[in-house]
């Protein structure tokens, strides 16, 4: 009689291959109850796989077929279809950062913090590949976001802030494209298609977990041979997968040590001493010897307390420094003795919220015929591989993007940005392009005018239109536009706030606001000058007397004379505030300087030469014919000369304070005593320092217009 075929019997067929054994198990859903028809497991008899990784496909499919046969002759059932699940410690983590600068005049939103975690998450796999020279492809498995910044402090949650300098560190978790072709292959060669392909930590919490919990922030450990795999869950799903390098391997190969026997006698000790309270085997000296529960206890407890450190510190840095809320142990390794109670101690939890998964969690399975099955935690990641083929997530899906076919890891979320991620479409093209920045200096300062932002990508899900985020399934089309860029950055010199501030002088008696004056590369510009790329620009802190002349629509001539704080200028002499500025004629200026000499000043001197003159005269004899050459001489001499006409008034600044010295031509250091409380005869220090614009002068230095003077007694 032919036997049933699989497909028309709803049956499924689990496989969970692991490093030591390969685990087949077939059964069915019906009523919310898995039922468990047949169960077959068999050990590698070679080294074909390490570390979850298939490195003999020919023997590994040479076992699964030897078990496939086993099930089929158990069952009656041809088996055409399995399922499957690759190892966690496969997984390969990086954990990574990424930073750039958002406008901080908008507030962010979650296309920005998704951008931002989608750039991260391409910067962890290009590291990825970087480190380990591969040219293989890797599949996203998921990420955890582990701490947001903004403006280099910690944040929650990005969404809401004003925009600045943003920063993400992440975990990224991939799946190499080798692991999951060797499991594919092998099971070609037991001729067996893959209907479903989930990771091993997931097929366990599918068990240890019920999705009514998943929302907890939870941790699970699935203590193997080489490696203790885990993964958080928090929200609802799985947030992070990690891994250590120390299981049950380690565990044995410490008793062979303390009894010294091979690896496979030690195994075995370890095994019996879990049921047992003695052990007897034989040593390497062919001695037989007999250990007791305890003392196997014992030797393994520094291991056992060393294993629950590390593997707590693993899920405090994938859940974002923080213990979680309860631990689940699952795999053999975890239920040597005082494993458990090491993991709530470092956890900081109480002990009752770290528990070994087993029969407590296998109550909707019922195993048919099942003999001496044994309902514990090493059965918990089988019957999961199982389960996960009547969830519509954890497999490998095939999608068109923009026209070739696309592999990728179906986590149960999958979205539009998941599939340009993994078709290696370029994460700028999806999301819309700033113009180039204008970039240039200002007073020395580099400056950076972003550019306008450009469209978004055109996105079409099977002919409709869709954004990154929409939710795809297998077999969906999918069409992207590239965005594309803005204008770049632009930007007028009368637009910087430094070029509007004004200032203060006096042009011909009136009080009038100048504006800046400005420079690029060394050359005047006017306020409409357009700023380039590479410019240096300095708003300076004076106009020139021509740009003063200009906002007043002052016509500057060849007899125009231009008088700054009564001294002779140019037309690009720099005008300061507060600078007395003056256009005249050049004809009037010399009665100019005569009328600015004092009333009291001009009797004085005509009456002291009237004198002179008459005595001049006293000196002439009466005939007139002759005269007293040396009297002459001698009234001349005293003749007071006509007040120079090029003493001015000089502006400095001394202590902090204007100060104005009166008609003088030229001024010199010492003058500024004359105008300040400052009494050389009453010493209150150990000496006067002078400074003369930051430097010492001597009394007799010259001082010129805008001087900055410091006078001040020694302490």
């Amino acid at each position: 009689m032919p036997s049933l075929e699989q497909k028309d019997q709803n049956i499924v067929f689990g496989l969970d291959i692991g490093t030591r054994n390969v685990v087949g198990t077939v059964g069915y859903m019906k009523d919310g109850k898995f039922f468990v028809i047949a169960q077959k497991s068999r050990g590698h008899e070679t080294r074909a796989m390490l570390d979850g990784q298939i490195h003999d496909i020919g023997k590994v499919g040479a076992t699964i077929r030897t078990i496939k046969n086993e099930l089929e002759t158990e069952t009656d059932i041809h088996l055409t279809d399995v399922c499957i699940a690759a190892a966690g410690r496969v997984l390969r983590t990086v954990e990574t950062s990424y930073e750039e600068m958002l406008d901080d005049t908008r507030s962010i939103t979650d296309e920005d913090i998704y951008n931002l975690d989608s750039k991260a998450v391409e910067q962890a796999y290009q590291e990825f590949i970087k480190n380990n020279e591969s040219d293989l492809k890797f599949y996203l498995v998921g990420y955890s976001v582990l701490h947001y910044y903004l403006n280099d402090y910690q944040i929650g949650n990005l969404e809401g802030h004003n925009g600045g300098k943003v920063k993400v560190e992440l975990i990224a978790t991939f799946l190499p494209d080798d692991v999951v072709d060797g499991l594919y292959k092998a099971c070609e060669r037991a001729e067996l298609s893959v209907a479903n392909l989930t990771l091993e930590p997931i097929a366990a919490i599918m068990v240890a977990i019920p999705e009514k919990f998943r929302l907890l922030n939870l941790a699970l450990i699935d203590v193997g041979a080489g490696t203790s795999d885990i993964c958080v869950t928090d929200g609802g799903t799985i947030t992070a997968y990690g891994m250590i390098p120390a299981a049950g391997d380690n565990l044995t190969e410490a008793i062979a040590r303390h009894c010294l026997v091979d690896f496979n006698t030690a195994d075995k000790i370890k095994i019996d001493a879990s049921t047992h309270e003695t052990v007897t085997y034989t040593d390497i000296m062919g001695l037989d010897k007999t250990i007791s529960k305890e003392e196997v206890d014992t030797s393994l407890k520094p291991l056992v307390d060393q294993m629950a450190e590390q593997v707590t510190k693993e899920i405090k840095r994938l859940n974002g420094d923080r213990p979680v809320s309860a631990v689940f142990v699952v795999g053999g390794g975890g239920c040597v003795k005082g494993y458990t109670e090491a993991i709530a101690k470092n956890m900081e939890i109480s002990e009752e919220r770290v528990a070994l998964r087993g029969e407590e969690v296998m109550k909707d399975f019922e195993f048919l015929n099942a003999g001496d099955t044994a309902r514990d935690s090493l059965m918990v990641t089988p019957l999961g591989i199982c389960m996960s083929y009547y969830e519509d997530t954890n497999n490998f899906v095939f999608v068109s993007f923009n026209g070739a076919q696309t592999k990728i890891y179906d986590n149960g979320k999958l979205q539009i940005v998941d599939a340009a991620m993994q078709a290696a479409f370029p994460n700028e093209d999806l999301f819309p392009k700033r113009g180039q920045a204008l970039k240039f200096t200002l007073n020395g300062e580099e400056k950076s005018v972003p550019g306008q932002p450009g469209e978004s990508a055109v996105i079409m899900l099977n002919g409709k239109p869709a954004d990154i985020h929409s939710k795809i399934r297998a077999n969906d089309i999918i069409e992207v536009t590239p965005s594309t860029a803005g204008e770049p950055g632009e930007l007028e010199i009368g637009s910087l706030a430094e070029f509007k501030s004004t200032f203060k002088v006096n042009v011909d008696g009136k009080e009038v606001m100048a504006s800046r004056f400005a420079t690029v590369d060394g050359e005047p510009q006017t306020s409409f000058y357009k700023i380039r790329p590479g410019d240096d620009v300095k708003i300076l802190d004076y106009d020139t007397a021509e740009q003063i002349a200009k906002l007043l629509d002052i016509e500057i001539t060849p007899d125009t004379l231009i008088m700054i704080n009564n001294e002779e200028a140019n037309a690009d002499t720099p005008v300061y505030e507060n600078f007395k500025v003056e256009f005249k004629s050049r004809e009037d200026t010399i009665m100019d300087y005569y009328k600015d000499i004092p009333d009291a000043d001009v009797v004085a001197m005509e009456q002291e030469n009237e004198e002179a003159f008459e005595n001049a005269d006293e000196a002439v004899i009466a005939d007139e014919t002759q005269f007293d050459q040396e009297a002459m001489d001698e009234a001349v001499d005293s003749i007071t000369p006509v007040k120079n006409i090029l003493a001015h008034d000089l502006h400095v600044i001394v202590n902090g304070s204007p100060v104005t010295l009166h008609n003088k031509a030229d001024y010199i250091f010492v003058d500024v005593f004359d105008y300040i409380d400052f009494d050389l005869s009453k010493p209150e220090g150990r000496g006067i320092v002078t400074m003369l614009n930051g430097g010492s002068p001597n009394y007799m230095q010259p001082i010129a217009e805008g001087d900055n003077i410091e006078v001040y007694w020694k302490k």
